[in-house]
């Protein structure tokens, strides 16, 4: 029972939860509702796959670093040994392409990408700071789209595709928002592995001021959904809602950068931007 407990915990189901949830939240901004059972339930699971084998990649890569900053962690903690989290990572990745590749061609190959950019982060790109952050940003932007994709193969709907990369940039600036505080918690690991941080490359104090940028750009390419009536009017109230939560935390962030607060900053960040993506089904939905 330890085992599967730590299994579960490797794989972050929150996190794979999200961009299950992301695939069918692109599923119903571009066709107005959600497609027939069987291409969605194959999105939610590539989604929800793909991302757990990013998160045991992520903490077999992190192994070393999190003995030293989260040693509770499965791997480090010894509750799941390293074969056995590669074998796990295997299986899930195998069974995310194939349902990828039974959807259709365009979601095989956007899965692909996204797989490759998540291994090659982990790998390579973890160390280049900034340039990993967006690498990370852009696997977590991905579902959205790939929700779009679903039906019919290339036949996206090009009507609103508009929205759909609208959403797409908020979620990368926001989570590239949270990444860059990620590198604050995680500084004295990160200085072993040599990892080009903001926080390591500058201070604390610079990369939370960055983050914030990133969550300000997040708030002001909210507003342009509304503006251009490519939403409903429910997705006003819940983004006023999310982006007062990403402000107060800012302001937070900029008080203390301890590393004790920005753990609940981070944490707080998630919650937003679940709320955000709450926003993007309800408002991008009820507009046709």
């Amino acid at each position: 029972m330890r085992k599967i407990i730590g299994l579960i915990r490797l794989i972050r189901p929150i996190n794979c939860l999200m961009m299950g949830l992301a695939v069918l939240i692109g599923e119903l901004i571009t066709y107005f509702t959600l497609l027939p059972f069987e291409p969605s339930l194959f999105g939610f699971f590539t989604a929800f796959t793909l991302t757990g084998t990013s998160m045991i990649v992520n903490d077999y890569w992190d192994r070393d670093v999190d003995a030293i900053n989260a040693p509770e962690r499965p791997i480090p903690s010894g509750l799941v040994s390293i074969k056995e989290a590669l074998l796990f990572a295997i299986t899930l990745s195998i069974i995310g392409l194939v349902f990828a590749l039974i959807t259709n061609l365009a979601c095989f190959l956007v899965a692909i990408t996204s797989l490759l950019i998540s291994l090659f982060y982990n790998i390579k790109g973890k160390q280049m700071g900034l340039i990993g952050n967006f690498m990370v940003s852009a696997c977590i932007a991905i579902p959205l789209l790939y929700g779009g994709f679903i039906y019919k193969s290339w036949n996206i709907n090009f009507d609103r595709l508009g929205l759909l990369l609208f959403f797409d940039l908020m979620i990368f600036f926001a989570n590239t928002g949270r990444e860059i505080v990620k590198g604050i918690i995680d500084v004295e690991g990160d200085r072993i592995r040599n990892i080009k941080t903001i926080a390591i490359r500058y201070s604390p104090r610079i990369a939370s001021i960055v983050s914030i940028l990133f969550f300000f750009g997040a708030i002001i390419l909210s507003v342009f959904p509304w503006i251009y009536k490519m939403v409903s009017w429910v997705y006003l109230p819940i983004v006023t809602f999310s982006n007062s939560g990403f402000i107060v935390s800012s302001i937070i962030l900029l008080k203390d950068y301890s590393k004790e607060n920005v753990v609940k900053v981070k944490n707080m960040i998630l919650i937003w931007m679940i709320i955000g993506l709450l926003a993007f089904a309800i408002g991008g939905f009820g507009r046709g």
